[in-house]
């Protein structure tokens, strides 16, 4: 999970800027359709508008702010359909990580998967939220990584953008931990034990499977609308 830098030192003031709002927006603190002004993030940061608007800027181009003429700048909305879009997008480019992946597969790295499992099962046994969905992440980016294909992995990073996540983490809470562990355990093992000529469609119709778990009880729109 991303660490706010916001320490004098701990980069430029822009790049302080930039952590502050995408870990805002990653937690919950900035919500779709929420207004961001330079005077407030001024005050909250003890910066100057120059690094803000320069972080603005930078945030725009991965969306996750956007500036309208003569409003202002927000955190945009999030349709029903777009995270449609994201689910099935996710689950073609993972299934696709996870074959680049096993096709080079060492068994020092199904070890570092199996052990981020670990972690998320020590945090199910304590019950803590935070550090389960620190591993699930860890799990996700590791997979992404071990496929060794750069574009591959800057695309999924693109496409689970901090709005995304947002909407994840607030239907995983919903969630018994023990549930959510038992997921993972399972899709885990669809990645490290599928047939290699198969595991492309076989974690496709997990993320498929996913997202009628999470909106196959009520609507997506009225779930957004609730944030």
């Amino acid at each position: 999970m991303l660490k706010t830098k916001t320490k004098s030192g701990s980069g430029s003031a822009t790049e302080r800027v930039e952590a502050y709002i995408r870990e805002a927006v990653h937690t919950g603190k900035l919500k779709p359709r929420q207004r961001l002004t330079e005077e407030t993030l001024a005050k909250t940061l003890k910066c100057s508008r120059g690094p803000i608007r320069e972080a603005i800027l930078r945030l725009q181009r991965d969306g996750l702010v956007e500036t309208l003429p003569r409003r202002g700048t927000f955190i945009p909305d999030i349709s029903a359909e777009s995270i449609e879009v994201v689910f099935s997008m996710r689950g073609k480019l993972e299934g696709l990580c996870v074959r680049y992946m096993r096709e080079s597969m060492t068994p020092a790295m199904e070890e570092k998967l199996t052990s981020i499992l670990a972690e998320m099962k020590a945090a199910t046994n304590e019950e803590n939220n935070e550090r389960f969905l620190e591993a699930d992440l860890l799990l996700h980016h590791t997979i992404w990584k071990f496929a060794e294909r750069e574009q591959l992995e800057r695309t999924l990073s693109n496409v689970m953008n901090a709005r995304i996540f947002l909407i994840a983490r607030m239907f995983s809470s919903r969630l018994p931990i023990r549930q959510r562990y038992k997921d993972h355990e399972k899709y885990l093992n669809i990645v490290l034990h599928s047939p290699l000529s198969r595991v492309e469609l076989a974690v496709e119709r997990h993320f498929a499977e996913l997202h009628e778990r999470i909106f196959g009880g009520h609507s997506a729109r009225q779930l957004i609308a609730s944030l």
